[in-house]
């Protein structure tokens, strides 16, 4: 349910045993990072279960002690801020068990349009580490897939109930077959077309847009019994003209690893062709391939004339796929690459992200802002949404994603847009006669354009005074100014404390750049408990206290993902790290070394006529 710029999910997840024995289920799946996940449920027929929030080692001990009585329950644990896995203990025989979570989210427009995504399916993940050596917390990516073209057991259905408060302009699905119901102006339900496939092999996403491309712009405040919140968000300037922008480098960064086989690269091979043909001669570009290793086109960044521009091409569209995802080295060597500083530096990763190593990545942008901006290109039908706006926020800059090859020119249009827009620098939030406190982000980045900013807080005392944001733009100064008396606390924004809530937890723990220490460890899981929000230390965790399982032997388990729609076998290897094993490189060194030694007899035979 959409009610203006805030989405309220129910999810329902059933499992049904339908075997001969007792089963402990494990089930992957994925989330919004931007999710303020704050309640499940269990029901077992009659039975209902509401989830506790609880420490994670606390919930853990709990279940694995309810899973060896013999008791059903469930586990809802985070891996990263938008990989979950639901633990389902002692599942009988015939058994239909029904869990249901609740989340809630910010929707925020990029030029006008606003973009609800439900993530359907979480990506194969590249490691490089041993199962043994990995975290707990990381050895999720050992779960199991489906083939490529494997029909999935599960079925997947979406309802939307839309209400924004402003006339709609357009309701579409650029991702899913989907019929939209118009109850009035500002009203639509949306629900799935029928359709011959498995619609959870793919994000879901729905896009609308308010008449004349108008955003919910303003300050709404909530008054609760022991906190108040408020939320700020304002329009950015409009752009201004090119020429008024300094010269650019360009280097984009391009995943050609096994598991962008097929459309992903392809479609990442148009995009980039599209954005290195469109550049200005004076700008300077370079581009760097990466799989398990890198490739460079050039030591040097080179000007982006017609010769250089066909030869990147080129060596672009030679480009195959194969291999594992190995990107952090890649950004080593592209920090490598020297610099003009007459220039200003973008760095651009077009990738899935399929990969596991999120936190290098994450660490080497944001020790690297000074000398570059950082912006992520995403390709597939269920990429790792996390990777991507992790590299936005390190970057302090924007992630764009591509579903489906259609949409690759008009995106690589918005990204031209979007990067040849001057930045709004220096922005401050000011308040007069309003005790402000708490605000998330502290501090603002430098804004690009078609985003508008968003500013949390809490807020003592009596709403009166005024807020006031300003910054320097391309065309001169920008201001924005608030008056507190114009604006009456309401009891529908109550979903601001779980949003503020998530926001900080955001900020001190999903990204991570800089480690999480003791004290920052103390603080989310204070969070997590006190606002009842999953996080990376705090679980769901329910408990049907009826001993169900008679000492019956149980299995565990592990519920096979469906790969992403557009994704091939060749994104998953065998075993945890992706890649032959070593016994088979020996094979295939032994094998070429006798061809070779067969070949120069061979050679050896014809001279001498023997």
């Amino acid at each position: 349910t959409i009610n203006g710029v805030i989405a309220d999910v129910t999810v329902t997840q059933t499992y049904s045993n339908e075997g001969s024995e007792p089963i402990h289920a494990r089930y992957l799946f994925p989330g919004s990072t931007r999710a303020s996940v704050h309640g499940m449920k269990i029901t077992i027929g009659d039975q209902v279960v509401v989830a506790k929030i609880k420490e994670r080692q606390e919930a853990r001990k709990e279940f694995d002690s309810a899973k060896a009585q013999g008791k059903s329950a469930s586990l809802l644990e985070q891996h990263r801020p938008n990989v979950f896995s639901m633990n389902v203990a002692n599942i009988l025989p015939m058994d239909r068990v029904e869990v249901e979570l609740h989340y809630t989210e910010l929707l925020i427009p990029a030029e006008g349009t606003y973009q609800f995504v439900y993530p359907a399916v979480v990506g194969p993940r590249y490691s490089n580490r041993t199962e043994e050596s990995a975290k707990q917390e990381d050895c999720w990516t050992s779960s199991p897939y489906l083939h490529e073209k494997q029909a999935p057991a599960a079925t997947f259905d979406i309802r939307v109930n839309l209400s924004t408060g402003m006339p709609l302009q357009e309701v579409r699905s650029s991702t899913h077959p989907t019929n939209v119901e118009w109850l009035c102006q500002d009203r639509a339900e949306v629900t799935l077309a029928p359709r011959a496939d498995f619609g959870g092999d793919r994000d879901f996403i729905l896009e609308f847009r308010l008449a004349g491309k108008e955003i919910h712009s303003g300050l709404v405040l909530y008054e609760g019994k022991d906190e108040n919140f408020f939320l700020l968000t304002v329009q950015p300037p409009e752009q201004v003209r090119l020429s008024d922008i300094p010269p650019r480098e360009y280097i984009f960064v391009l995943d050609v690893s096994g598991s962008m086989g097929g459309f992903p690269l392809e479609t990442a091979k148009a995009l980039i062709r599209d954005l290195i043909g469109r550049l200005r001669p004076t700008d300077l570009f370079n581009v760097v391939l990466f799989s398990g290793d890198s490739r460079l086109l050039a030591p040097s960044s080179l000007p982006a004339n017609e010769m250089n521009v066909l030869l990147a091409i080129r060596l672009i569209d030679g480009q195959r796929g194969g291999g594992g995802t190995e990107l952090a080295p890649a950004l080593e060597t592209t920090l490598r690459i020297p610099r003009d500083e007459r220039f200003s530096r973008t760095v651009v990763v077009v990738t899935d992200g399929f990969i596991d190593a999120e936190q290098r990545v994450f660490e080497l942008i944001s020790k690297n802002l000074s000398r570059s901006n950082f912006f992520a290109f995403g390709i597939g039908s269920g990429v790792n949404r996390y990777l991507l706006e992790g590299i936005a926020k390190a970057g302090r800059a924007e992630s764009f994603v591509v579903t489906s090859p259609s949409e690759a020119a008009a995106s690589a249009q918005r990204f031209r847009d979007y990067i040849q827009s001057p930045l709004l620098t220096d922005l401050r939030v000011t308040y007069q006669g309003f005790e402000a406190y708490d605000v998330e982000p502290p501090a603002l980045p430098d804004l690009f354009a078609g985003r508008p900013i968003v500013l949390f807080g809490k807020w003592r005392g009596r709403p009166e005074g005024s807020m006031e944001i300003t910054g320097q733009g391309g065309g001169g100064p920008f201001s924005r100014r608030f008056l507190l008396s114009e604006i009456k606390p309401l009891e529908e924004n109550r979903a601001l404390r779980l949003l503020w809530a998530r926001e900080r937890i955001a900020r001190l723990s999903d990204f991570n750049f800089a480690g999480e220490d003791a004290e920052t460890v103390k603080e989310v899981t204070s969070l997590g408990l006190r606002y009842s929000l999953l996080t990376k230390h705090t679980s769901f965790i329910a408990v049907i206290e009826k001993v169900r399982n008679l000492s019956l032997p149980a299995k565990d388990v592990d519920q096979p993902q469906p790969l992403p729609q557009g994704v091939t076998d060749l994104a998953v290897g065998s075993g945890y790290a992706m890649g032959p094993e070593p016994e088979l490189w020996i094979l295939l060194l032994l094998t070429s070394l006798a061809l070779w030694s067969l070949a120069w007899w061979r050679r050896r035979r014809q001279a001498t006529g023997s």
